[in-house]
């Protein structure tokens, strides 16, 4: 009896979805997960990678599952997989979606490393991102930037497309700096500073609000231009570069 009652008080269940994988010795994968509980969570999936393993494609990056886990010393065990959003077959099946899922789960490993705080909000937005960008809701280079933008607004790095980020009058202004937050009047603009389209400001407030009638008509050249905005915000505020998204195709 103390046997069972030892293993029962280590084992615990929680909803995650994969954020990546890799191999651990012949058989085995360690899978890097984002759960709505717990944060984040590293553990191994044992026997995962034969083709008679439990586990089937439930493991895979992008799925969404109910696990049960065991505590371990330095890595917990996975004992159990049930498949709540199977979004990893979708988007495994586009080259598109699969490039800004995996920039995504990225951009998502790299928030919830050290925020635990914000990690059940982390895991909402990026499950309602995959989804989307499995059912093809909108352009998948348009869900990328708009979960990039939400992502670091609900780590405490919320940007400014309409008042002036650093002194807070009232826009449109015309040009754009990462370190002060987004948009700057003429007065606060740092020298060197990028003069976005009035149309591209636009669309990165529209993206980050959710305005998508605004976002899903929007010219490929605003799109092109919000991208490298996007990114260069997104690199000043990690402090890193998230390399998934050189792999982004942009039309």
């Amino acid at each position: 009896m103390s046997g069972r009652s030892s293993f029962a008080a280590h084992t615990y269940r929680v909803d995650a979805v994969v954020l990546r994988t890799h191999k651990l010795g012949e058989a085995d994968r360690i899978i890097t997960l984002l759960s709505s509980e717990r944060g984040q969570i590293r553990a191994v999936a044992k026997g995962v990678r034969r083709t008679s393993s439990k586990f089937g494609g439930r493991l895979e990056p992008f799925m969404v599952s109910d696990l049960q886990l065991v505590s371990g010393r330095t890595l917990d065990i996975i004992s159990q997989a049930v498949t709540k959003s199977p979004y990893g077959q979708s988007i495994a099946a586009h080259y598109d979606r699969y490039t800004v899922a995996t920039a995504m789960a990225e951009t998502a490993e790299k928030l919830t490393d050290a925020d635990a705080e914000s990690a059940g909000a982390q895991y909402r937005l990026l499950v309602g991102a995959l989804g989307a960008l499995a059912r093809g809701e909108h352009a998948a280079e348009l869900i990328l930037d708009s979960y990039l933008l939400r992502a670091l607004a609900t780590a405490g790095w919320a940007a400014s497309f309409d008042a002036c980020a650093r002194c807070g009058t009232e826009g449109p202004h015309s040009a754009f700096s990462a370190a002060l937050g987004g948009a700057v009047c003429h007065d606060c603009r740092p020298p060197g500073s990028p003069s976005p389209a009035v149309q591209t400001m636009s669309l990165l407030a529209a993206l980050l609000s959710g305005n998508w009638s605004v976002a899903d008509n929007s010219e490929p050249a605003h799109r092109r231009e919000a991208a490298g905005l996007v990114a260069s915000f997104v690199q000043w505020h990690l402090e890193r570069n998230v390399r998934s998204l050189r792999l982004v195709e942009r039309n």
